[in-house]
């Protein structure tokens, strides 16, 4: 669920694979507005969280726990930027507050931490709540009580492809079908020889990009092996995918899962090449989690995907002269907590820089519904460090529509294809032709 690019982990002393893997497991895959407002500004349900002076709004990460680890820095990139325009006067004279609640990756307790942040602490939004089976378990509860739920960070379809069924409800990320579909025409135009497996998560994500990849290359796929979240021993997928003779493995999971299917390919002497979705491609991570699962017996480091094919929506770390990394850097020097920027802030940022937006474009005069019509019929105006535009629409919630396949060397990815852009279905995919990539922060950084 967070972009491609290096994100370090702090170091770990040797442990076993069950132990270490605990703490690793779920990371980036890839979860009363009906009361009388008793604000300022008084107007009912529609106002609720919004003062003359305030706009208060909410989130739900793991803080703790098994998932915290990366996930727990997204906010902390959210909140410096917040922040930052906190201290060069708010949106239309409001200041942000952000209220996060910690849910442990656990959905019940999502479900509890959502109902505090609605009925008691009343926010205007959920503003990029975490996790796929988090999430959807509290959804439905935030589109019921009228709660704009922006920019949810996960790749699944059911953030934008119902908008019946789930209005207040816009993704962000690219889905994990459009990432299954660029990424399966890349392999049948550059390798139509490759014998193909699919190591996949036994879930929503695997099975999208499952759907989105055999638009392309279902007659090169010669076999599929899905892993559940939560098992450490992926050894007879590994095995099976090679005893079927694949040359190319295309992988849909975490990063804990990149690092494992490498030890195990390693360990049978395999040598595939090998295509990560963005979700389990981050290479300073993937490395630190290679050395420490292995107890030293693999040199991690940004090296340890070198030749890896994989892809990306927006910059990060690896592009420290990219005009966007040089804002969230100074975001972070100037309002960030203790460490440095990674790619998990960076992630948060851009979360939260879209957020400003949305909020500019609604004006003044600030609603709930405003919000929603706002990204319905602005949405190409959202410029920002997105490599694609977004699709929101009044028919279609989805997030951004593109990305490029790269390659990683020394934890950089260097393009191997221009700006990629589709949609859900028979779509086709294009180059993207809104100049979106080559798009610039405002001097201030903060969105006109």
């Amino acid at each position: 669920m967070t972009p491609r690019t290096g994100t370090p982990v702090p170091h770990r002393g040797p442990a076993t694979l069950a132990g270490l893997l605990a703490t690793a497991l779920l990371l980036a895959g890839c979860g009363a507005g009906g009361r009388e407002d008793d604000g300022e500004d008084g107007g009912g349900a529609s106002d609720t969280g919004v003062t003359a002076d305030t706009i208060t709004i909410g989130a739900h990460f793991p803080l703790t726990g098994v998932a915290a680890p990366g996930y727990s820095e997204i906010p902390t990139g959210a909140q410096a930027y917040f922040d930052y325009v906190n201290a060069n006067g708010g949106v239309h004279g409001r200041q942000i507050e952000y209220l996060v609640k910690d849910d442990g990756y656990n959905p019940t307790n999502t479900s509890k931490v959502t109902n505090e942040l609605v009925l008691q602490d009343e926010i205007f939004a959920m503003v990029g709540g975490l996790g796929t089976p988090t999430h959807s378990a509290v959804v439905d509860f935030l589109n019921g009580e009228g709660v704009p739920d922006l920019f949810v960070s996960s790749g699944s379809l059911m953030w934008g492809d119902d908008v019946a069924a789930r209005p207040m409800t816009f993704g962000w990320q690219p889905d994990y079908e459009i990432e299954g579909k660029i990424i399966g025409q890349y392999v049948a135009e550059n390798q139509p020889g490759a014998r193909v497996g699919l190591f996949l998560q036994d879930d929503d994500f695997g099975e999208d990009a499952e759907q989105g990849v055999r638009r392309y290359l279902d007659d090169q796929i010669v076999e599929v092996q899905r892993y559940t979240s939560g098992s450490t021993d992926v050894g007879p997928q590994i095995a099976a995918l090679q005893s079927a003779g694949v040359d190319l493995v295309l992988s849909f999971n975490t990063p804990s899962y990149t690092a494992l299917s490498q030890l195990v390919a390693l360990k049978l002497g395999y040598d595939p090449a090998w295509f990560y979705s963005n979700v389990g491609s981050d290479p300073g991570l993937v490395g630190a989690l290679l050395s420490q699962i292995s107890e030293g017996a693999v040199q991690g480091g940004t090296n340890a995907l070198d030749g890896v094919l994989t892809t990306e929506y927006i910059p990060g770390v690896d592009a420290p002269d990219d005009p966007w990394v040089q804002l969230w850097q100074k975001v972070w020097d100037e309002h960030g907590e203790k460490g440095e920027l990674t790619n998990y802030r960076v992630y948060g940022m851009s979360h939260a820089y879209a957020f400003v937006q949305a909020l500019q474009e609604a004006g003044e005069d600030l609603t709930r519904e405003g919000l929603v019509e706002a990204l319905e019929s602005d949405s190409q105006d959202l410029v920002g460090p997105q490599l694609a535009p977004f699709r929101f629409s009044a028919d279609s919630h989805m997030g951004i529509s593109g990305m490029r396949v790269v390659e990683l060397q020394g934890g950089v990815g260097e393009p191997l294809t221009p700006i990629l852009v589709s949609d859900i279905g028979d779509a086709e995919i294009t180059e993207d032709t809104s100049g979106q990539a080559e798009d610039a922060p405002p001097e201030s950084g903060i969105p006109d």
